[in-house]
């Protein structure tokens, strides 16, 4: 790393325009987020397709359900795998070789004749996309500086949940237009494009690319600022003693190396915490156009609008999450991931009220996605600020195996649970996992430089 500096420095010094400070890492966030909203739309369009599949392949609740979880188990299984994949070849390459089989495997659904071989496909796609969720999480770590983690985080995740927000509305405009086949041959175009676009923009770390001048380079590794530019005005200070007393907010060596990630409580609690937080996301995004076709009765265009309510809150919430957690919170992540688990269960129990009016049921859900999404970012985050580097794809991919573990399983326990009772045992157990996600965010350390105390 010092050679490194010494070099940048030097090619400073022989060519001044080299200390003109780029802004290539925020072309990277924008690739980053229309990328990372066609891999979720690609894993979002199943839930608006899923009413017409069950009328072509009778299948009860919980098949329904296991079919949606398919994906997920897969997904969740190959996440420690692809940390260190990412590890060894890179966040380049891996990222494209995911996203490229992701949209072939999408593609193919299209073509499936029957339950089995529905199954087949969606873990297909989601051992295809494991690896894609790593090298994005490790690409934004090597790219932005610590105090632009938290809202370079929150706009990935933002394009996250921008996929399931423009899902509903392009499948039903495909279903009205066509059949639930085409969503999956239209879907899969975007990502084989974006990905090999990928391939050739973006390198592993900024000091490789030919776009970014040393200036930037320099910058986003946290060194001093390069001569010639204006001075960083100072941030203010912190002084939320009694918010770091509640979050447990402390000064630690950070984990280095696999041993160490893998000892560490704190990574395991907070991929406890996710494991509620993606389960509920999961049976937003896959179950909600069931529940207001069979339960709400509504038209498939209101099915649309109202099903993509949620998720435009989450993308408010996660640009807003991020941004706070970097410059009110002093990179603080926790307050926000408990904010987020506490507030989401007060919503999840009101949904058992749920009105009839669409407008007001829109709203209602649209602040659910608001509130859900405020700490959501923050899970991707904290591992960056507990580990190394180096480690931090591990970390990462621990914590969000543990997530999707929680998106498999949520759908699977919604079907069954509709098989036995209502929606509103539904929205009571959501609100309960809520809860649980809560205690088990509370339980781990917030990792910081400068833990503050009474004066």
């Amino acid at each position: 790393m010092s050679n490194m500096t010494n070099s940048l420095k030097e090619e400073t010094q022989k060519d001044p325009a080299a200390n003109k400070r780029t802004k290539y890492r925020w072309v990277v966030m924008a690739l980053l987020f229309v990328l990372y909203t066609v891999a979720n739309a690609d894993r979002a369009n199943i839930g608006f397709a899923l009413p017409y599949l069950r009328k072509e392949f009778a299948m009860s609740n919980t098949e329904a359900g296991g079919i949606i979880s398919l994906f997920f188990f897969a997904y969740a299984a190959f996440q420690i795998p692809s940390g260190f994949l990412v590890r060894k070849f890179g966040a380049r390459t891996m990222f494209t070789i995911g996203m490229l089989f992701t949209s072939v495997f999408t593609g193919i659904i299209g073509t499936a004749s029957s339950v089995f071989a529905l199954k087949a496909l969606r873990l297909g796609v989601g051992v295809a996309e494991a690896p894609v969720a790593i090298a994005s999480s490790a690409t934004i770590n090597n790219w932005f500086p610590p105090k632009e983690k938290g809202t370079a985080t929150g706009i990935f995740l933002a394009g996250s949940k921008f996929g399931p927000l423009i899902v509903p509305v392009l499948c039903a405009g495909i279903i009205s237009l066509w059949g639930w086949r085409e969503i999956f041959y239209i879907f899969m175009i975007p990502g084989l494009i974006l990905a090999v676009i990928w391939f050739f923009l973006v390198a592993n770390k900024p000091a490789e690319s030919r776009f970014v001048s040393p200036a930037e380079a320099e910058y986003i590794a946290d060194k001093t600022v390069a001569a010639g530019q204006k001075a960083v005005k100072p941030k203010r200070e912190y002084k939320l003693w009694w918010l770091d007393k509640i979050v447990r907010a402390k000064k630690v060596e950070p984990l280095a190396g696999p041993a160490q990630v893998f000892r560490s409580w704190d990574i395991y609690g907070v991929a406890c915490g996710y494991f509620f937080l993606v389960g509920l996301s999961s049976v937003m995004m896959s179950w909600l156009p069931t529940y207001l076709v069979t339960v709400k009765h509504f038209a498939i265009m209101k099915t649309a609008f109202v099903a993509s309510a949620p998720f435009a809150g989450t993308v408010v919430g996660n640009f807003f999450g991020g941004w706070f957690s970097d410059n009110f919170l002093g990179k603080r992540r926790k307050p926000m991931m408990m904010v987020t688990a506490l507030s989401t269960s007060v919503m999840m129990f009101s949904l058992i009220h749920a009105p009839e009016d669409p407008v007001l049921l829109g709203l209602l859900l649209f602040v659910t996605g608001v509130l859900l999404a405020l700490g959501y970012s923050m899970y991707m985050a904290y591992p960056m600020g507990r580990t190394n580097k180096e480690s931090y794809p591990i970390a990462f991919s621990i914590v969000n195996m543990g997530g999707q573990i929680g998106g498999a399983c949520a759908p699977l326990i919604v079907g069954m649970i509709l098989d036995k009772f209502n929606w509103d045992a539904v929205w009571m157990a959501l609100a309960i996992g809520s809860f649980i996600c809560l205690a088990a965010v509370a339980s781990v350390v917030e990792p910081v430089d400068d833990p503050v105390t009474r004066a």
